[in-house]
């Protein structure tokens, strides 16, 4: 699906209508003298704050102050020359160095780059690197002041149905908190120049043009994602996307490092498809399922040793090549659906390792397998 990423162009001004009428049935009656037509009590009294609603102003008043606003100029080239747009987007302090988590799209072309505290005291950023193909980007200021930062939680512990709250400035509307849940988990979307964003987080939480870069916090004020895209063009809709926040670790861990970071490639396998329960017992695989490996295309899974498929076999209406490989678990992690590759490839960089726990002949063994550079355009992220 084509998704939006949420940036906007230019700050919401005007538009707004109060809701006030100043000359209602009720002003009239009550300053004629004339009761009211409802019971008594006539003062409505708070119920005080549920747990849930606490919860909430908690964890806005103390991420609030973290979240900053990205004003990106970008040189833009028209009929009578060169001119100069500017772009919204959002993003959040992770230390008190200054260095800020945003997304790549938010800064990406720009020729300057501005950000604007809570408190509406700029600063130039400074861009220290970028993950294009998870649409990540780390930003630097120089604090004249100490600075509060968020908390990193963990991507890969989240559960669907559980609360998230996302902060940014949505239509440029700063400081703006929506709450919602985790809609989905390893969503794949397409996003800005057909690339494809792998294993996102759906919620619907309330993010619009203007999000992009902010923080998706989960109930203990721990970010877990970054808001990126929303699906179709006019604003929310109740589906939004945001990048695992691991995704950014996995990242800035490179960095602290010292290492260039290039995102992991293929294994170099094609596979047949995820199977389980009794087609995989029909063809004498553990029950508990598996990606069954069809062919080996390249490095580095030829050089790690993983075995393709060496015949075939009829199940019900379909040729199934068999005899390869059943990939059982990945770096430890049980795989539960055909998927698993990609999002777990999408979390490393060149040069890293990945285990794989196979199936073959019978038995159980590790693997491990050491990713070589990028896919190249159009090629599989298998």
């Amino acid at each position: 699906m084509k998704l939006r990423s949420l940036l906007i162009a230019a700050l919401l001004v005007g538009g707004f209508v109060y809701l006030t009428n100043h000359d209602s049935p009720l002003r009239r009656t009550l300053s004629s003298g004339e009761l009211p037509s409802w019971s008594e009590p006539t003062v409505a009294y708070s119920a005080g704050l549920t747990s849930d609603e606490q919860n909430n102003i908690d964890i806005y008043k103390s991420a609030k102050d973290s979240v900053v606003y990205i004003t990106s100029t970008v040189i833009q080239r028209g009929f009578f020359g060169s001119y100069q747009s500017q772009a919204l987007g959002s993003g959040f302090l992770i230390n008190a160095d200054g260095q800020i988590l945003t997304n790549n799209h938010v800064v990406s072309g720009s020729s300057q780059v501005e950000v604007t505290l809570p408190d509406q005291s700029t600063y130039k950023a400074q861009i220290l690197d970028r993950d294009q193909v998870n649409d990540l980007a780390l930003i630097k200021i120089t604090p004249k002041k100490r600075l509060t930062f968020l908390n990193l939680g963990d991507s890969d512990r989240i559960q669907v149905g559980q609360k998230v709250l996302a902060i940014g400035q949505p239509l440029g509307l700063d400081g703006t908190l929506t709450v919602g849940v985790i809609s989905t988990l390893h969503r794949d979307i397409e996003g800005e120049n057909n690339r494809k964003l792998e294993g996102m987080i759906q919620t619907d939480a309330a993010i619009n043009p203007g999000n992009s870069g902010g923080p998706l916090l989960d109930s203990a004020g721990n970010v877990i994602g970054i808001n990126t895209a929303i699906y179709g063009p006019n604003g929310n809709i109740g589906i939004g996307f945001a990048m695992p926040i691991n995704r950014a670790k996995t990242m800035l861990e490179a960095i602290r490092s010292g290492k260039r970071i290039v995102q992991a490639g293929p294994l170099g396998v094609s596979i047949v498809a995820y199977v389980q329960g009794d087609i995989a017992e029909e063809l004498k695989l553990p029950s508990s399922g598996g990606i069954l490996i069809d062919e080996i295309k390249s490095e580095p899974a030829r050089s790690a040793g993983l075995h393709g498929a060496t015949r075939e076999v009829i199940v019900g209406n379909y040729r199934v090549p068999v005899g390869g490989d059943l990939i059982t678990a990945i770096d430890g992690k049980p795989v539960k659906d055909q998927d698993a590759i990609r999002r777990a490839i999408s979390s490393k960089h060149a040069g890293d390792a990945m285990l794989l726990t196979i199936y073959r002949d019978g038995r159980s063994m590790d693997v491990k397998v050491t990713l070589g550079g990028e896919a190249q355009a159009g090629e599989e992220r298998f």
